[in-house]
């Protein structure tokens, strides 16, 4: 008798079936101008003083929740910690979604850590198009959704870019009570706040807000992130999620960017990634080597090569971008907004392979 590798005979199906999250630090590419994971451009220093190590952590340290609820404009009790937004993912899947039983549904082009969190989980996935979520009606939109419990809307959606209505939002929430939970992702919301849902935790206990740190905070490497939500919605998530996520170190340093004078600033900041973004877009227009480009909201710009080969004399000079396969094409392109100079090596990409069609 032959005896099998423990990996054949103890790895579940849907774990050994799994294609897991390809994030753009995965990919071990050398450059030296990174335009590929949606990072802020804008470096931030920690001063810290840490004098208890020894001891556990808050698991969710309150000089934190307070200071993000004030942000955020919700009660303390509204909001939980997390290790990322993707933890809020994973644990909105763990706690409400029944394995080989329940489903979720996307709208597809959207993030991809909701269908592999969904796939670890051993839950249905319910893929939908963005055009429906966009474009049709809530009614229709509510049939198409029909049987799930979660209802993952990325808001702004990457890598599209687009965004959907507060009001539409409110009224699918609304006519999913007691049918499924509305998760807004909600990670590029500082570079378009007015499409913020937040404030509808206040009248739908139905609803769930993601958000994090990485993006417009400048804060990619301390990896934190916000479930906001209704208490008695959060209320099962807490008995789920692990004892102490938040490092001591992590706390402070989120803690220290949620003041004031550091809020004003990232809004600064968000300012001047929102307007270089729109020179980048002019260029982009300009152009003949690109044949589209789904210029929507966010801190990045998601276009169309005429020829996806003319990325190769990008990556040969170091300018690192994150290629996609959208709508079924391979030569799709997200470019992160960066600062002054690594956009200009994006402009001296375009004037060269502008040469080239």
């Amino acid at each position: 008798m032959t005896n099998k590798p423990a990996q054949a005979t103890l790895l579940p199906d849907n774990i050994a079936a799994l294609t897991a999250y390809s994030s753009a630090k995965s990919e071990k590419i050398s450059g030296n101008t990174w335009l590929n994971a949606n990072e802020s451009p804008y470096t931030k220093e920690a001063c810290i003083e840490i004098r208890a190590l020894n001891r556990y952590p808050d698991p969710q340290p309150q000089v934190v929740i307070d200071a993000y609820s004030t942000y955020a404009s919700v009660d303390s009790d509204q909001v939980i910690m997390t290790r990322g937004a993707d933890e809020g993912i994973e644990l909105l899947v763990r706690t409400y979604c029944e394995p080989a039983k329940d489903r979720i549904s996307l709208f597809l082009p959207t993030y991809g850590m909701y269908k592999v969190t969904a796939d670890t989980h051993n839950v249905q996935i319910n893929s939908l198009s963005q055009d429906l979520l966009l474009n049709g009606e809530v009614k229709d939109i509510i049939n198409a959704v029909s049987g799930s419990k979660l209802v993952f809307i990325c808001n702004p959606n990457n890598p599209t870019g687009a965004v959907t209505s507060v009001e539409k939002i409110a009224e699918l929430t609304k006519a999913l009570a007691n049918k499924a939970i509305v998760v807004v992702d909600e990670a590029y919301i500082e570079f378009s706040e007015s499409y913020s849902c937040a404030l509808l935790i206040k009248d739908f206990d139905n609803l769930v807000v993601l958000r994090t740190l990485s993006k417009a905070f400048a804060l990619a490497g301390l990896r934190t992130g916000f479930m906001l939500g209704a208490k008695n919605t959060l209320a099962p998530v807490r008995k789920v999620i692990a004892p102490y996520p938040v490092s001591t170190v992590v706390a402070q340093i989120a803690a220290n960017a949620l003041c004031s004078d550091a809020i004003t600033q990232m809004r600064r900041q968000v300012v001047i990634l929102n307007k270089a973004k729109a020179t980048l877009i002019d260029w982009l227009e300009q152009s003949p080597a690109v044949s589209k480009i789904l210029s929507g909201e966010g801190n990045f710009v998601t276009l169309q090569l005429k020829d996806k080969a003319l990325l190769t004399l990008a990556t040969n000079t170091g300018l690192i971008m994150r290629p996609f396969k959208l709508y079924n094409q391979d030569n799709w392109l997200r470019i992160s907004i960066g600062n002054e100079q690594e956009l200009k090596s994006v402009k001296d990409w375009l004037n060269a392979i502008s040469a080239q069609v």
